[in-house]
């Protein structure tokens, strides 16, 4: 060719290029990939070749993509001829190359970067940090795809799916192993292998909206991965996390942009709402998937954080709290709507939701009260239940020195946990972190344990014995009532029971090991509050919500849904997950069609419910009562509406705050409003008391507690409240009622002294009940220098009513209500009993939670000459003060006295 021909084919060759470069570019493509493939149809691959094709896949860009679709569709032999490449030329690049062509795809795989023990048992930081916990180390994101682009090259793309389906086995109703959620496993590896990460992410959402949840926390080894066929299964829950993680370094903004523009459902009204209750796995993939559905959709969580079992049962180290918001942030995105301090049951019942224009419910309300074994000395102090432990911790942020929840002393302690389970390691893990010396005592063997092999394995990694073996039989303590040593039998293992593991049998022989601190990992049963309120619902002999047909998550009451705990009791996430995922179909399919209007009336009525509910509960009004005693009126219109007498709430002064127990005062329900009298004692309750009118509370949730035990008595008997100081706001309450019943009420009011005297003026509380009732309510002062009335206790006219009545005179006392301080609360049921007079005792002891799940507020009570645990937010506060084992009882208000002083002092206070 001539050069001014040559030179006119070029300019031709230009201009072509320009008006249609895909032309070119798939010529020059396919010109590549034939020598890609010629490379691959050698023995072996060169080290050139090899270093070459790892910086095209390196370069994540069209090219890339084909290359890796390219090395997807080999047959296993040529990918094995790909790894031994990459171990051979590139392991001292990437040290974890160096034998994986060893046993690949079946026995050796890429394992996720784990910190090591050493460093990692001294922080809350998270250990398994996954594959992108490479770029730790210097790695790029695009090393660490191909990582996990390498890890989905092993998938065998299995035609049973097995990983998926699981295996189905005569006799049972769901099949062993497989995905509860139904994920499309071996369609994530098609998609990360041939390089769509963002679609392989799309599809796992569209069936889990919280896979960076699930998959950390899963027992995957059951599930998924327990189904692999593969030796060294694939890291099908490593990916899973991985996915949503890698998403946000990729696209910082594609959530935002993915639900930007969403139509508001609640604005939309074009679906009935929908009430969540509880905000656990469960809870929330049912909002989630109802919320991408269209339905206007509120949550309501009985803790002032959203997540549940997730976040207050699960450490950061396993699980990192910002996880659960994301999901939460998402289902905001959506337009759904969360209510936080609001306990189902008590603050308002499933009817009341109905009521309030929620065409369905969905109840995910966890497992509920923790065990203990019932043995002698478990009501010693630091002898406490996991969920109590990890709650402090997890939730209420103990261990940090910038909150208030108190903590017992772990460092350089003898720790015993008891049981195998994943709590178990949880909290042993927990307190090892705090310093702690921690011994994991269990009544079988290690081959037993239904903890997560890697659970355990991190926990033995860290520095934490194993006793196995070992059943306690008893606990001792000090003369200040703390424990000091576990008496525990030697066990033997007799023969498989129920679970298919090996029966622990008594041996007799019985060892002692120190104890400073005894956390009880036994499980859970069910959680009464539901249940109670709803009478409708049936529930199983184990107390869990029952649902009405196989295959089926509606309960008795039509119309409610429930999955999870709250129905399978203890569990796992993942499979609650994949409960509240059946609900959400089913509820969507069982949603017919509704007279629009109807439709709008419900929407509206729901909204300004969730709007009322979720109101911050402002300070309006504040009133100096005594020295140290501040009377507030906060806004919480629906507890205001369901209050009754007897009841409690629970406070959060501030974010960083102790939950605090305090009696219901009073309450307006048209107002909206509650009366809360605190006194100064600790320093959360000296800081709530300098609040001003106007400042908000971080959170307040009630009304809890069973209302006050209330009977019509003859006119001729008297109701005696004993009010001890600070007794008297919870008593005005119910002796109120008592009054507006027609019962004559006794009230003995005692102070220190006159001048800490507070609602006795003709204008004030009990001087208003007095010219309302008039001889109906008998008021009777007692101080103790005899400033007002009676000089002494509030026993001194209580004991010379009870003398009268023994001889005939003075009205006969129907009953006793005592409320004030321990002493003077036992003082009183000691007297009593000696004259057989029925006397109750209003307990406030120590709280978490206050609704049964943390097992703090355990109350030593003897029924039927046996000793056993009652609870003071579950089965009180208000308890029979003569069954109370007052001795056992009263060391509990000391549990936490060192602390306390330390947080004063630390406060200037």
């Amino acid at each position: 060719m001539s050069a001014p021909s040559f030179a006119n084919q070029l300019g031709l060759l230009e201009r072509r290029l320009v008006a249609d470069p895909r032309a070119f570019r798939e010529l020059f493509t396919a010109d590549g990939m034939e020598a890609v493939a010629w490379e691959f149809r050698q023995p072996e691959l060169g080290a050139k070749f090899t270093r070459q094709l790892w910086e095209a896949l390196s370069r994540d860009d069209d090219a890339s993509k084909l290359l890796m679709r390219f090395l997807w569709q080999l047959p296993v032999g040529k990918k094995r001829m790909f790894i031994r490449a990459l171990d051979e030329h590139l392991s001292g690049r990437y040290p974890m190359f160096a034998g994986l062509s060893e046993n690949w795809p079946a026995g050796n795989a890429i394992p996720p970067y784990i910190r090591k023990p050493r460093e990692r048992s001294e922080d809350f930081e998270l250990v398994n940090k996954g594959f992108l916990g490479y770029m730790d180390l210097g790695y790029t994101r695009r090393d660490v795809e191909l990582f996990v682009w390498l890890e989905a090259l092993r998938d065998k793309q299995c035609a049973e799916a097995p990983c998926e389906l699981g295996v189905l086995l005569a006799g049972h109703r769901e099949p062993q192993g497989g995905c509860p959620v139904q994920i499309h496993i071996p369609q994530m590896f098609e998609l990360i292998g041939t390089g769509h990460f963002r679609e392989a992410l799309e599809m796992l959402e569209s069936c889990n909206p919280l896979p960076n949840v699930t998959g950390r926390v899963c027992p995957q080894e059951l599930q998924c991965q327990g189904m692999c066929i593969h030796k060294q299964s694939m890291t099908i829950g490593q990916l899973e996390w991985f996915l949503p993680e890698w998403a946000k370094l990729a696209d910082p903004e594609g959530s935002a942009s993915r639900y930007g523009g969403v139509r508001d459902p609640w604005a939309a009204a074009l679906r009935p709402p929908i009430a969540v209750v509880g905000s656990g796995p469960s809870g929330l993939i049912t909002a989630y998937l109802l919320a991408a559905e269209g339905f206007p959709v509120t949550v309501f969580e009985a803790f002032h954080e959203l997540g549940g079992v997730l976040r207050y049962g699960i450490p950061e180290f396993r699980l990192p709290n910002e996880l659960i918001d994301d999901v939460a942030t998402k289902i905001r995105a959506l337009g759904g709507r969360f209510v936080t301090n609001f306990v189902v049951g008590k603050t308002a019942t499933l009817e009341q939701l109905r009521d309030a224009g929620f065409a369905r419910a969905f109840v995910g309300s966890g497992a509920g009260l923790p065990r203990f074994l019932n043995v002698p000395g478990e009501h010693l102090l630091n002898v406490m239940s996991a969920n109590e432990f990890l709650t402090r911790v997890n939730l209420m942020q103990a261990h940090r020195a910038d909150h208030e929840t108190p903590l017992p002393l772990v460092a350089g302690k003898q720790v015993l946990i008891i049981g195998g389970g994943n709590t178990a390691m949880d909290a042993a893990r927990t307190a090892r972190r705090l310093g702690g010396v921690v011994t994991i005592v269990y009544r079988r063997t290690r081959a037993e344990m239904p903890a997560r092999v890697e659970e355990l394995e991190h926990a033995l990694e860290e520095g934490i014995e194993l006793a196995v073996l070992r059943s306690p039989v008893e606990f001792a303590g000090d003369e200040r009532g703390f424990v000091t040593s576990a008496t525990v039998e030697i066990m033997g293992l007799g023969e498989p029971d129920a679970s298919g593991r090996r029966r622990p049998v008594a041996t007799g022989r019985t060892t002692e090991m120190p104890a400073d601190l005894v956390i009880m990992a036994l499980g859970n049963s069910a959680n009464p509050i539901i249940k109670d309120s709803e009478p409708r619902l049936s529930v199983s002999p184990f107390g869990t919500i029952q649902q009405v047909a196989e295959g089926s998550k509606e309960t008795s009451v039509a119309g409610v849904y429930t999955g999870g705990d709250a129905a399978r009791g203890g569990s796992t996430a993942i499979r609650a997950a994949g409960d509240g995922q059946s609900a959400a179909r089913e509820i969507l399919g069982t949603i017919g069609h509704l007279d629009p209007a109807e439709v709008t009336a419900r929407v509206a009525r729901a909204l300004a419910y969730t709007e009322l509910a979720g109101e911050v509960p402002a300070i309006v009004a504040k009133q100096h009562l005594s020295v140290g005693i501040e009377e507030f009126t906060v806004r919480a219109p629906v507890i205001a509406r369901t209050a009754r007498p007897g009841q409690f709430v629970r406070v959060l002064p501030s974010p960083d705050g102790e939950l605090i127990p305090l009696t219901l005062a009073d309450w307006d329900a048209k107002a909206g409003t509650i009366t809360l009298v605190v006194q100064s004692m600790g320093t959360s309750t000296i800081q709530v008391n300098a609040m001003r009118v106007g400042q908000a509370l971080a959170g307040v949730a009630g009304p809890l507690g069973r209302a006050s035990d209330l009977h019509t008595y003859d006119a001729g008997s008297t109701v005696v409240f004993t009010a001890g100081g600070l007794g008297l706001p919870p008593v005005y309450p119910i002796m109120r009622e008592h009054l507006r019943r027609g019962n004559h009420v006794t009230l003995i009011s005692g102070f220190r002294s006159a001048d800490l005297m507070f609602w006795d003026g003709p204008d004030e509380r009990v001087g208003r009940l007095q010219a309302e009732f008039g001889d109906q309510l008998d008021v009777i002062y007692a101080t103790n220098d005899g400033s007002v009335g009676v000089q002494g206790f509030v026993t001194t006219p209580l004991e010379a009513m009870l003398k009268a009545n023994q001889q005939g005179e003075g009205r006969p006392i129907a009953e006793v209500v005592a409320i004030g301080p321990p002493m003077m609360m036992r003082a009183v049921c000691d007297l009593t009993r000696g004259y057989g007079v029925p006397t109750v005792a209003s307990l406030n002891s120590i709280m978490v939670d206050a609704t049964g799940m943390c097992g703090a507020c355990m109350v030593p009570v003897t029924e039927d000459g046996r000793l056993v645990r009652k609870h003071a937010c579950i089965d009180g506060p208000e308890i029979d003060g003569h069954a109370i084992d007052w001795d056992k009882f009263l060391p509990r208000f000391g549990l936490f006295r060192a602390q306390e002083q330390e947080s004063r002092a630390r406060h200037g206070l």
